[in-house]
């Protein structure tokens, strides 16, 4: 682990001239009264909100996991998108608490300007206005900005993840700047690099989802060097809107082991759906392994609708496991980790975590 007051990463240098931290850095957050002085009266900076969840962060230190010069669009079509000015920090969630609880756990995005480095480092703080400068935005407003009345009588909620269309610009496809800065940010590594494109290039060119000949060959080569096979296969279930619930009511603390890929496959249709959740391309690495459950999802808030939503069936979050987003060219290197959901029909209990 890198310690404070430490450079991450030499490729940086030329992007803490601009003053936006690198991943490895440590930074520590601003206190409440600086971060109330960088928002408009809406509680936001550039577009983005700072949620009251985030306050119980206020000066503490910690280290930057990921640059966050982009991320996913969870609320169009799958696209990738720019964030100025932004880092995610190492684990953070959103607690839900100012949102009645919503379990979603997202990443929280963090401006620069609301954090200052750590000393000896280099990476800029951010312009937080003059000291005497009285705040157009206070907590009591932060906590209004949450949520207000829709004509119906219910409650619709506002946060990072249900306006992060307004606070981001879309990035086309044949930007290769974002790819650059992935590396020089230090978010991602040349192996992680390599590997990524080379199936990116080969999937593109021989489609193995429809070609058994090339899936074999990949199979094949990833068996070799200990790799995950190919992770675009069709599901087989006949009936996936009724395939089976399998309820094991795992709570918290829990060791369970993600079933074999190939057992998983007979739980989703042609679509990858199971009950209307889908299992993605990006929780195949995952399976045989063991985890611990962090915890359970219930109810959320919807970020296309800014309605909470109460889950038929619920599911489960396991600890450390997110989506790496190797697999997806609308979302490649993402970094905005955002937890995996699980039915517990994909999962099994464990007894220890061999």
């Amino acid at each position: 682990m890198t310690e404070p007051g430490t450079k991450s990463n030499e490729q940086c240098a030329s992007h803490r001239r601009k003053e936006v931290s690198c991943a490895g850095d440590w930074v520590e957050v601003r206190s409440k009264e600086e971060i109330l002085r960088t928002l408009d009266e809406s509680g936001k900076l550039e577009g983005m909100p700072f949620m009251p969840e985030m306050l119980d962060y206020c000066g503490k230190r910690f280290r930057v996991a990921k640059r966050a010069h982009k991320s996913c669009d969870t609320i169009n079509p799958v696209s990738t998108r720019h964030l100025p000015n932004s880092v995610l920090l190492d684990n953070l969630r959103c607690s839900g608490l100012a949102h009645d609880g919503c379990q979603a756990a997202c990443s929280i995005f963090w401006k620069q300007a609301w954090l200052k480095p750590v000393e000896g480092t280099e990476a800029g703080s951010g312009s937080t206005g003059a000291q005497g400068q009285s705040s157009a935005c206070t907590e009591s407003d932060l906590v209004k900005s949450t949520r207000q009345v829709s004509p119906d009588g219910r409650i619709k909620y506002k946060c990072q993840a249900t306006d992060f269309p307004q606070y981001t610009t879309l990035i086309r496809s044949h930007n290769l700047d974002q790819l650059a800065e992935d590396m020089t940010s230090g978010n991602v590594s040349l192996a992680e690099f390599i590997r990524t494109m080379t199936f990116m290039v080969y999937e593109r060119f021989t489609k193995p989802a429809v070609r058994p000949l090339f899936r074999r060959i990949y199979d094949g080569f990833q068996r070799v060097w200990g790799g995950v096979p190919y992770p675009r296969m069709p599901g087989i279930h006949p009936d996936p809107k009724n395939a089976p619930v399998n309820t094991l009511d795992l709570q918290p603390g829990e060791l369970v082991r993600v079933k074999p890929y190939e057992e998983i496959l007979k739980t989703v249709g042609s679509n990858m759906m199971h009950r209307g959740m889908v299992f993605d391309a990006e929780m195949v690495p995952y399976c045989g392994s063991v985890f611990r459950v962090l915890s359970r999802v219930e109810h959320f808030i919807d970020e296309r609708t800014g309605y909470m939503r109460t889950m038929k069936t619920p599911a489960v979050i396991l600890e450390n496991v997110w989506c790496r987003s190797h697999f997806s060219l609308g979302r490649l290197f993402c970094p905005r980790a955002i937890y995996i959901w699980w039915r517990e029909a994909w999962l099994e209990r464990a007894t220890d975590a061999s």
